[in-house]
C-alpha cells in the first residue's frame, strides 16, 4: 500500500490548525505574538513528521500491525453469532487503534467500529455478534485498522484482505440448544412443559420389578408368581412414527417480526421439530408449497437425514404468491400413505381466508392428525394493551379488537372439526410446537 493511500490525519490534527488559524489571527492583532505562534506551529509540524516516522518505519517483520477476522462455517439464521477480529501490534511501542470490519450488506449496519489500545507485541481478540435474518450467501470484506502512536496526530491504514462468504442456514444454533436440553432432561428450562402421561403406549418394553409409584394396573401376576416378587410390565413411547412439517411459502408468511419473516419461524421451528422426532426415535418428514408444490422430503429416521432436512430448508425460496391447497392435499394423498402427524405452519388473518381452505384441511385431518400452526400478531395486541386517547387511537383500537378476536374464532372453528390447532407468537413458535408434539406423543394419539 503506497505511502499517500495509507496515510490519514486524525481530527486532532484539524482541530490543532483551526487553533493556529486563531493564533495566527491574534497574532495579526498582537505583533507580538506572532514568534511564539510560528515558534508552536514548527513544534507541531515536527510533532507530525515524527509521529508519521514511527508510524512507517520499517517493521522488522513483514508487517508492523497483524489482524484477521475468525467466523463460524455458516451462520444461524435469527440468532446471534459470534464474530472474533484478532489483532496483533508488532510495533515496539503502544499503539491506538480502530477497526472497520466490512460486513456483509444485508446487516445494513455502517458503525461496525471498534477502538482498542495494544501495548508494545501484544496480541488481543475483540468479539462481538451479528443477527442475520435472511437466508443465503453473505460475503464480508476486508478488516480496516487505523493505527496511531500515543501522539494520535496522524493514522497508518492496514487494509487486511479478509474476504469470504459465508452461507447463512436455518437456526442450527437453537436446534443445538433443544438437543442438548432434551438430552439432559432440561427442556422445562426454554419453556417446554413436563405432560402427564395417560394411559399406556402399545409398545411393550419387558417386565421389570414393581418400584414405587408405578401403576399397580401394570402388574404381571404371572411374572410375579414365578419370581414371588412384584413384576410390572414396562411400556415405552411408540417409535417410528411419521412426523411431516408442511411450511406455507404463500403471501400470508411474508409478515416480518423483528427482522425475521414468519416463512423463516417456521423455517427454524421445523428443524428444531425434526430434530426432537429423530431423538424421540420418529421418522422425520418435510413438504413446502405456495402457489405450487415445493420439495417433499420422505419422513425416515437413517444417519445423515436431519441433514438433508437442513439443507432443503437453507434453499427455499418464495415469490410470495398465493398459496394452492388443493394441490397440498392432492400430492399429501399421493405421496403420504401412512397415517402421520402433520404440522402445518400457515397463516389465517381472518374467517373467510379459512374457509376458503376448510375443505382440504378436513379432508386431511380425515386421513391424518392435523395440526395447524398459525400467528398471533403482536403489533396488534401490544396496540390492545396501549390506552386510546384520540379518536383515531379508538378507531385502531377497535379494528386491532376485530383481528384479534378473529384469530380465535378460527382456532373454535378448526377445532369443532377436530383439527388440533397452535396459535402462537412468532418468538414462541418453537417451544409452543415442541410443546404440541410431545403432548400428543404423551397421549398416544400419534
Amino acid at each position: 500500500m503506497s505511502l499517500f493511500r495509507a496515510l490519514y490525519v486524525s481530527v486532532r490534527v484539524w482541530l490543532t490548525l483551526i487553533a493556529f488559524v486563531l493564533l495566527f489571527i491574534t497574532a495579526y492583532l498582537v505583533p507580538a505574538l506572532f514568534p511564539f505562534v510560528k515558534l508552536a506551529l514548527a513544534v507541531f509540524v515536527a510533532l507530525c513528521l515524527f509521529d508519521g516516522i514511527m508510524l512507517f518505519r520499517k517493521p522488522v517483520e513483514r508487517t508492523a500491525f497483524f489482524a484477521r477476522r475468525e467466523l463460524p462455517e455458516r451462520l444461524s439464521n435469527g440468532d446471534e453469532n459470534p464474530v472474533t477480529i484478532y489483532l496483533e501490534n508488532r510495533y515496539p511501542f503502544q499503539t491506538q487503534v480502530e477497526i472497520i470490519d466490512e460486513i456483509p450488506f444485508q446487516f445494513q449496519k455502517r458503525d461496525v467500529l471498534f477502538t482498542a489500545t495494544l501495548k508494545p507485541h501484544e496480541t488481543k481478540a475483540l468479539r462481538y455478534e451479528l443477527r442475520p435474518t435472511k437466508r443465503g450467501e453473505y460475503n464480508f470484506g476486508a478488516v480496516n485498522v487505523y493505527v496511531m502512536t500515543a501522539l494520535q496526530l496522524l493514522k497508518r491504514r492496514y487494509q487486511f484482505s479478509q474476504d469470504k462468504t459465508v452461507a447463512v442456514f436455518p437456526s442450527y444454533l437453537q436446534m443445538r440448544q433443544y438437543e442438548l436440553l432434551a438430552i439432559s432432561n432440561r427442556l422445562s428450562e426454554i419453556g417446554i412443559k413436563k405432560v402427564r402421561r395417560v394411559g399406556h403406549s402399545m409398545e411393550f418394553e419387558q417386565v421389570r420389578p414393581y418400584s414405587r409409584g408405578d401403576d399397580v394396573r401394570t402388574i404381571n401376576w404371572k411374572a410375579t408368581a414365578r419370581r414371588s416378587d412384584l413384576m410390572v410390565n414396562a411400556f415405552q413411547d411408540e417409535k417410528s412414527q411419521a412426523i411431516y412439517c408442511l411450511i406455507d411459502k404463500g403471501r400470508v408468511m411474508k409478515s416480518p417480526f423483528e427482522g425475521l419473516s414468519l416463512l423463516d419461524y417456521a423455517i427454524n421451528a421445523s428443524l428444531v421439530l425434526s430434530n426432537i422426532a429423530l431423538l424421540k426415535q420418529d421418522r422425520a418428514g418435510l413438504l413446502t408449497f405456495s402457489d405450487r408444490i415445493g420439495q417433499l422430503v420422505t419422513a425416515e429416521r437413517r444417519p445423515g437425514h436431519l441433514q438433508k432436512i437442513l439443507e432443503v430448508l437453507y434453499r427455499q425460496k418464495t415469490r410470495f404468491l398465493e398459496s394452492d391447497y388443493e394441490a397440498l392435499y392432492a400430492n399429501i394423498r399421493q405421496h403420504i400413505r401412512q397415517r402421520s402427524l402433520l404440522l402445518l405452519f400457515t397463516n389465517f388473518e381472518t374467517v373467510n381466508a379459512l374457509h376458503r381452505q376448510l375443505p382440504y384441511l378436513r379432508r386431511m385431518a380425515r386421513e391424518h392428525l392435523l395440526i395447524v400452526v398459525f400467528f398471533e400478531n403482536t403489533e396488534l395486541k401490544n396496540l390492545l394493551n396501549n390506552p386510546a386517547s384520540t379518536t383515531e387511537e379508538i378507531y385502531q383500537k377497535t379494528i386491532a379488537e376485530k383481528f384479534y378476536y378473529e384469530k380465535k374464532q378460527i382456532v373454535k372453528e378448526l377445532q369443532q372439526y377436530g383439527i388440533q390447532t397452535i396459535l402462537t407468537a412468532p418468538q414462541e413458535l418453537t417451544a409452543d410446537t415442541v410443546n404440541k408434539y410431545l403432548e400428543l406423543k404423551a397421549r398416544g394419539m400419534i
